[in-house]
């Protein structure tokens, strides 16, 4: 993580909302092979782990049982030059929010791992436009049944979660807002309302 104490973040709860909010992550293991990294929708427990499933033939899915594993979540990101800042000797950088969930790793039980799948797609069949909500109810009987064999389901227990919330803190509230108004001018606006948050809190 961004080694910089002005960028940390470490408010367990608002990490967590992130990481549902996101709710997909690079996820990172040793395997006797090698490093490895998969990628994978996640759901978060009520316990604060995070749960996923990879696909069977995935070379991180036979490690994994008991294994340990960095997931690494990524949040808004953008380019900040230099120019913006209106004042003088700056460089550029990039802003962005991370999470870093560290922990070991137990294979879910058949049961469980139907009950990920459907709170993944509950939770996202909810953000979509107003409309009746997939489900697997939809699908021809014993098609889901069929399809399940080829993944596997696990959960992280989160033992360490650090986070990176880098929006310019190092700079002054007026370097901040120039910033901004370059953020905006570019196109990215969420960097630029989350950068902008921090400069009002400091003005």
């Amino acid at each position: 993580m961004q080694p910089n104490r002005r960028f940390h973040w470490g408010d367990k709860d608002a990490l967590l909302t992130f990481v549902a909010e996101v709710s997909f992550a690079h996820l990172f293991a040793m395997t006797p092979d090698g490093p490895r990294v998969a990628h994978a929708p996640l759901v978060v427990t009520r316990a604060g782990n995070l749960r996923f499933h990879l696909a069977r033939a995935n070379a991180l899915t036979a490690h994994l049982d008991g294994a340990a594993m960095v997931a690494s979540i990524a949040g808004p990101e953008a380019y900040i030059s230099p120019d913006w800042y209106g004042s003088a000797d700056q460089v550029p950088t990039w802003n962005y929010q991370t999470v870093e969930a560290e922990g070991r790793v137990a294979r879910l039980s058949d049961d469980d791992l139907v009950a990920l799948l459907d709170d993944l797609s509950a939770a996202h069949e909810a953000r979509l436009l107003p409309k009746k909500p997939w489900t697997r109810a939809k699908m021809t009987p014993g098609r889901f049944e069929a399809m399940l064999p080829a993944i596997v389901g696990f959960e992280l227990t989160v033992e360490t979660l650090r986070g990176t919330d880098k929006m310019g803190q190092n700079k002054t509230a007026a370097e901040m807002l120039g910033a901004v108004a370059g953020l905006e001018e570019s196109g990215q606006t969420v960097v630029a309302d989350l950068m902008r948050r921090h400069a009002e809190a400091k003005a």
